[in-house]
């Protein structure tokens, strides 16, 4: 039976992922490890996971085959260098790091250890998302993320949130060659110099990409478009998936009784990742060339609106 780690047992591991790890204890050696005991003995309690450390240190020496980490983003290029040096295959929520050569220098490692990093994008997961994909790729993207009043700072906003709406893109776009892509970049913040608006558009040959988020938009919502000259489709809030053609519409919704963890792509990553570590050869479920493509456009905006000569 596989060994796997979760390091970090705070609000997303709690809602997003204990719950789909605690479905596959047949499958899997669930190793908790967190510093606080209560925590450890209540979640245990819930869960019925048997077993745990206190420690990294303590994780190590039961010999996991993987691990995830749900811990704050400045730690994550420490503990991933750690659990990939002792030959440990790696899931980590996103963003990887917000230092773009981390990134890439992390990726280089595992690579080299032959071990898989994988972040965590569950949107390209989600059942409808995946249900935009097609042999043809779409020849417009649009993705975007509204959020009602929501106040963040632009460097977290752009790690946190549009990090996902970009990754999306990229997902639907199929393969693109980011070096020939032109970009266009826009941002504006508020009275408070919190974000209000960003948005990345990329043009290539074939493809117009739109990667688009509100801050102030009314409403929480979440929009994925595709067009393609057969027609248009779109997904709303991952929940509903809406197809128009001559033909006519159609609208698709998920039935009612599709767990929230597998309608918001959680659970689907989770056993993709699961399965690949199982695996004698293993591929990456998000493959290192399309992470650090969504790292390297947030990293882009980010310095585009910093520099002042824009």
């Amino acid at each position: 039976m596989l060994k796997i780690g979760v390091v970090g047992l705070g609000n997303i591991a709690q809602k997003a992922y204990l719950p789909v790890m605690a479905a596959m204890q047949d499958q899997v050696e669930w190793i908790l490890c967190t510093r606080n005991s209560d925590k450890l003995a209540q979640l245990k309690k819930q869960y019925g996971f048997q077993q745990s450390a206190s420690s990294v240190t303590e994780l190590l020496a039961q010999q996991p085959n993987a691990v995830f980490l749900h811990t704050p983003t400045a730690t994550h290029g420490t503990l991933i260098r750690q659990f990939l040096l002792a030959g440990v295959h790696v899931y980590v929520d996103k963003p990887v790091s917000t230092d773009l050569a981390e990134v890439a220098a992390l990726y280089q490692l595992a690579a080299e250890r032959h071990l898989l990093l994988t972040c965590g994008f569950n949107r390209r997961f989600a059942p409808l998302n995946q249900r935009l994909v097609q042999a043809t790729p779409p020849n417009v993207i649009v993705a975007q993320k509204n959020r009602l009043a929501t106040e963040q700072p632009v460097a977290f906003a752009i790690f946190d949130l549009l990090i996902h709406v970009v990754d999306t893109g990229l997902y639907l776009a199929g393969p693109l060659d980011l070096t020939t892509a032109k970009r266009h970049f826009t941002l504006t913040t508020n009275a408070n110099g919190m974000l209000a608006f960003c948005g990345i558009t990329l043009t290539t040959a074939d493809q117009t990409i739109y990667l688009l988020m509100n801050m102030d938009a009314g409403v929480n919502r979440e929009i994925t478009q595709v067009q393609r000259p057969t027609g248009m489709a779109e997904v709303i809030d991952l929940s509903q998936l809406q197809s128009a053609s001559a033909a006519g519409v159609t609208t698709v919704q998920l039935p009612d009784w599709t767990p929230t963890l597998t309608q918001r792509g959680f659970a689907p990553l989770i056993k993709a990742f699961v399965q690949a570590v199982a695996d004698q050869h293993p591929t990456n479920p998000v493959s290192a060339t399309s992470s650090i493509a969504a790292h390297q456009l947030c990293t882009e905006l980010l310095q585009w609106w910093q520099n002042p000569a824009k």
